[in-house]
């Protein structure tokens, strides 16, 4: 199969302007393809197909995608390349319906962005059907012509970090145990000589005092487990490494604070900071970025039982803080709290964590961006433009001491872990929560809950858990590491 783009003409009635690799096609099949299109009605609108038959013995099957316009660059009020998001879209289109034709493999025009495309390809073709005896075929994407390999590539290792954030956070909670986890992430890192994997067992976790991971993980018979990850890219191991951080809660019940039983099959995909975390630094390996990066991801399951943490209760942390357990089911910033004290120890450049932390993230900003709440401006400035890039957005939230009140005002312990008001500003309220963990000046918290699964909202992925942002923290490293080459 063979998927060729057309841009949308200024004027509705104008010929269909193909792409260069349209346009070469179209000479080689004599002005047939262009002369088809012309009788099949008006031009094809942005994201919309047609699929022709029989025009050349190497390409059965010829779906031309429409683009948009030709010349779309950054939109101001959308926060992202428009160009390039047309571009991930109608390719992935594309290739579906040559999916949906059985055909095994598929050409892809790069349509003047060859990364995007490959992005839209891999993307859009990706489907978690490990457990079903009936699969849809497998079809494999290539770059048409031979112009922008490099771009290609590039576009193919970003979009399966994130389609691999997909795989784990898809998985059924008794497949993606804690163990397994880590495994899975040792087992993509292997073939790696500048990574290092260590899989920290329970025991470690109690010598470094993590009394607000072992709180929570205590309620299930799934042991916890500490998966801390080196990758050791810069021209000098000693360089200070940028540090990610994961909440890997591999399954969230919710505690004694049990969630409604409606939609709780979801919280399989808590672990989703931990997945996107994890799945940058198999990316930027594969990719050899030429910097140092640490990964950090406490992992374990949030279960009701007799051991289990009970409200009111008091635990605490790695830097001796102590903290009134209100609601057990805000368990995410107690796990990071200790994992973000930890990761002090390795004098980074920036701490970045992501989680899917709350509810009232996605009340917020619903599935649009990923809310980032952070101290340092610097650190926003790069995670913004990363994500005009990646069409995969983020927005800043406040991180006002007017919510750090709300957690420290507490009767019994030095914070409570929610604020209270109860409801009100949650997210910023859970931010305000991990603030007290944190010393290093440059830090950024990523409330991803909202962006955690699509529906059909990105119209490059398939509904289902999003892998979201898994691109956007991978292009950020990549930024960084230009940085500290220039």
């Amino acid at each position: 199969g063979l998927v060729l783009g057309t841009y949308s003409s200024e004027k509705d009635e104008g010929a269909a302007q193909f792409t260069s690799a349209g346009d070469a096609f179209d000479r080689l099949v004599s002005g047939k393809l262009r002369e088809l299109l012309s009788v099949c009605g008006p031009p094809l609108k942005k994201g919309k197909t047609r699929i022709f038959h029989g025009l050349h013995q190497d390409f059965p099957s010829v779906v031309v995608v429409g683009l948009g316009k030709k010349n779309a660059g950054v939109n101001d009020q959308e926060n992202w390349n428009e160009g390039k998001e047309n571009i991930r879209a109608a390719v992935a289109v594309g290739c579906r319906q040559i999916q949906d034709l059985e055909i095994p493999c598929v050409e892809v025009d790069p349509c003047g962005d060859a990364q995007a495309a490959a992005e839209g390809a891999v993307l859009g073709l990706h489907e978690y059907n490990e457990l079903k005896q009936k699969k849809k075929p497998v079809v494999t994407p290539q770059l048409h012509g031979s112009a922008e390999s490099e771009a290609w590539q590039k576009g193919v290792l970003y979009a399966e970090g994130q389609n691999l954030a997909r795989y784990l956070m898809e998985a059924p909670a008794n497949y993606i145990t804690p163990i397994k986890f880590a495994e899975h992430i040792e087992q993509k890192l292997r073939s790696f000589s500048n990574v290092k994997v260590h899989i920290r067992p329970e025991s470690w976790i109690a010598t470094q005092q993590m009394g607000a991971f072992l709180s929570v993980a205590k309620g299930s018979s799934e042991p916890p487990i500490f998966l801390e990850i080196h990758y050791l890219g810069g021209a000098n191991t000693n360089d200070s490494p940028l540090v990610f951080v994961g909440k890997g809660v591999t399954f969230d019940s919710g505690g004694i604070s049990l969630k409604p039983s409606s939609g709780m099959d979801a919280m399989r995909a808590d672990m989703g900071g931990a997945a996107t975390i994890c799945s940058a630094i198999v990316t930027a390996a594969a990719l050899n970025l030429p910097l140092n990066i640490i990964g950090l991801a406490p992992l374990c399951e949030n279960m009701p039982s007799g051991k289990a943490n009970k409200p009111g209760d008091v635990v605490r942390a790695k830097n001796g803080k102590t903290i009134q357990v209100d609601n057990t089911d805000a368990e995410g910033r107690l796990l990071l709290a200790d994992a973000l004290c930890y990761a002090h120890n390795f004098n980074a450049r920036a701490i970045v964590n992501a989680a899917t932390l709350t509810g009232a993230m996605d009340v917020a900003l619903g599935s649009a961006a990923t809310g980032v709440f952070t101290n340092s401006s610097w650190l926003w400035t790069h995670l913004y433009e990363a994500s005009v890039l990646t069409g995969d957005r983020v927005w800043r939230m406040p991180l006002f001491e007017h919510y750090t009140k709300q957690v420290t005002d507490c009767p019994l312990a030095d914070l409570s872990n929610i604020g209270k008001y109860s409801r009100a500003g949650g997210a910023c309220t859970a931010a305000a929560f991990l603030k007290e963990f944190v010393t290093a000046s440059h830090w950024a918290h990523l409330d991803i809950a909202g962006v955690m699964s699509n529906k059909d909202e990105v119209p490059y992925l398939r509904k289902g858990m999003a892998g979201r942002p898994t691109r956007t923290l991978v292009e950020f490293a990549a930024r960084l590491s230009q940085d500290s080459h220039n």
